[in-house]
């Protein structure tokens, strides 16, 4: 008889209190695969708006949230010769699949992982592979950053935006914020450049020769950014599909638009870990809920205003 474990499951899709706790038979790692025994799971926008709503439907039975794991690696699937069990890892696999990472145990494709870096604690490692990846592979791969380029970060302060302030400043570029007032002492302690407080001031009408935004907002938060991009530049929205302007329209403006969606990356992570080791970036922790108590994380997220991530502790 299999092993079982404690996880978080939605019961339907609908709001935070469909999230119940249950009980499920324990995964076990296949060829190149690793068991993973999570110590933390990242709360991210993608659970909330799964749970609302059910995501892009590629769920298993019972269907349980999360991408972002830290942990220590229990088991070794056949051909596994990049961790060995008592390793710490983390990682997001599987996205935008089924990861499971709201239980005690996931497992997943070795290369999914990194090595936890040793001035990390497993809360604040969870908080780094779906914000980080998805600065990393935005900012490098798909935008091309070069060094002194201008980068504009919306809700700099939040889950998203604190990391990608970050590395975007590792990267080498000049970096612009919007975010509320109380928040700009923190974004200073980051090392930002600019911060634009987006209450007081419409940032169309102050900022111009943008090169790159990253718009984790979407809708018309990315239309209006069109109007402050340089010709060639670039914007990246990372809400939705739907939420980015027509090729047509930005084509008008000169601008390259388009949605992206992170993937797992063993050199992406490995890169987030190095930043980490050498000390340009750190996680901001916002909240830190035990697992269940994942509605509450959730609802903490749905209210936004938050500084850094939401966090579950699972041990």
């Amino acid at each position: 008889m299999s092993a079982s474990m404690r996880a978080i499951s939605p019961q339907a899709w609908g709001p935070p209190e469909v999230l119940v706790e249950v009980e499920v038979a324990r995964p076990e790692p296949g060829p190149t695969e690793i068991l993973v025994r999570v110590h933390a799971a990242g709360v991210n926008a993608t659970d909330w708006k799964a749970r609302a709503h059910g995501g892009l439907r590629l769920w298993e039975d019972p269907p349980i949230l999360g991408h972002d794991v830290s942990g220590v690696v229990e088991a070794v699937g056949l051909g596994v010769t990049l961790y060995k069990p008592g390793d710490e890892v983390f990682g997001m696999p599987r996205f935008p699949r089924q990861a499971g990472a709201y239980a005690e145990y996931v497992t997943a494709p070795a290369r999914q992982f990194a090595r936890k870096p040793s001035s990390l604690s497993h809360v604040e490692a969870a908080a780094l592979p779906l914000t980080g990846l998805t600065a990393w592979q935005s900012l490098t791969e798909t935008a091309k950053l070069r060094p002194g380029q201008r980068v504009l970060v919306h809700g700099a302060a939040g889950g998203f935006g604190h990391v990608a302030v970050q590395v975007a400043k590792a990267l080498g570029a000049f970096v612009i914020g919007t975010a509320r007032a109380s928040k700009h002492p923190f974004l200073r302690k980051l090392g930002i450049d600019e911060v634009v407080d987006y209450t007081a001031v419409d940032f169309t009408e102050v900022l111009r020769d943008i090169d790159v935004v990253l718009d984790p907002i979407g809708g018309d938060n990315s239309r209006r950014s069109l109007h402050v991009i340089r010709r060639g530049g670039t914007l990246i929205s990372l809400a939705g599909a739907d939420d980015v302007p027509s090729v047509e329209e930005a084509g008008a403006r000169g601008v390259s638009s388009g949605f992206t969606l992170v993937e797992p990356d063993y050199a992406g992570m490995s890169a987030i870990a190095d930043l980490v080791r050498t000390g340009k970036l750190r996680p901001e922790i916002d909240a830190v809920f035990p697992l269940e108590q994942a509605a509450e994380a959730h609802r903490r997220g749905e209210r936004g205003g938050n500084t850094g991530k939401i966090v579950l502790r699972i041990r």
